[in-house]
């Protein structure tokens, strides 16, 4: 009988060797086919359903926006780029995305939902709003039905503040008979309120209690003050707060300084003092 002999170590790694680049060739053909597979026209991506929120965007208008931007089949498309591209959209807060064999997306839509208006300065023209969250987003498209929201202004990444002083001072505006109408907050950190009657309201600086504060007693007070010039709080063109025992108001119609026969009188405000 004769003995097997053991196979060298240099024909075992060459048999090794030759069985790995068989593997490796039999896995980049199975790779190749599936992506080949995958790419197929038969599964490009030929119908995007949408539901959910489309108040502000039609289901149409979406499509034609958003097709374009996607790229891929149902098996090679990015979801979360997708996902992203729908959220870039205006009014859109969340699209959920996902895939329906063999061709089709689903996407159902939150849009934000307006709580005020928003702008950097009084003067310019935004096309941004502030959700209930504070969140600042795009409201371009809009039909102007948020048209009666407050306005808050003031420098970006400040809306939630803005907010949620605008929710504080808001009730306290009762006894005038008015609503605020706007909330400012200045680029010194001075707050600027004003009312839809027109009446401008200088608050100052100060912690939100201090703020709330002080427009409260003038809430309070300054129909009493403008009665005393036989006029009615509608009458008030601004009011500052800013002084430490009291607050100056100043009314339509209403001087301290008499005319010069030659000259024109000029309108002072009338100071209601409180201790």
């Amino acid at each position: 009988m004769t003995p097997t002999l053991p196979i060298p170590v240099d024909v075992k790694l060459m048999n090794l060797t030759v069985s790995l680049l068989v593997a490796a060739l039999a896995l980049g053909a199975i790779v190749a086919g599936l992506w080949w597979f995958a790419r197929l026209p038969a599964f490009a991506i030929r119908q995007i359903t949408i539901d959910g929120d489309t108040t502000h965007n039609s289901a149409a208008s979406l499509r034609a926006g958003v097709a374009p931007r996607l790229g891929g089949t149902f098996f090679t498309m990015d979801l979360a780029a997708a996902q992203a591209a729908f959220q870039s959209t205006p009014w859109v807060r969340r699209a959920l995305v996902r895939r329906e064999f063999p061709n089709r997306l689903h996407v159902t839509l939150q849009e934000y939902v307006p709580a005020a208006r928003w702008g950097n300065t009084a003067d310019e023209a935004d096309a941004r709003m502030v959700n209930s969250e504070g969140e600042v987003f795009d409201a371009s498209g809009g039909d102007g039905e948020d048209s009666d929201l407050p306005m808050l202004i003031g420098p970006d990444g400040r809306a939630p503040e803005l907010l949620a002083m605008y929710r504080l001072l808001s009730p306290l505006a009762q006894p005038l008979g008015a609503r605020v109408r706007q909330v400012a907050l200045q680029a010194r950190g001075n707050w600027q309120v004003e009312l839809d009657s027109g009446a401008v309201i200088e608050l100052g600086q100060g912690t939100p209690g201090a703020l709330a504060a002080r427009f409260k007693q003038f809430a309070a007070t300054a129909k009493e003050v403008a009665a005393r010039h036989e006029r009615g709080v509608d009458a008030i063109e601004a009011a500052d707060l800013r002084h430490a025992d009291g607050y100056a108001l100043r009314l339509r119609g209403v001087t301290t300084v008499r005319a010069e026969p030659t000259e024109r009188s000029t309108p002072q405000p009338a100071r209601k003092t409180t201790r």
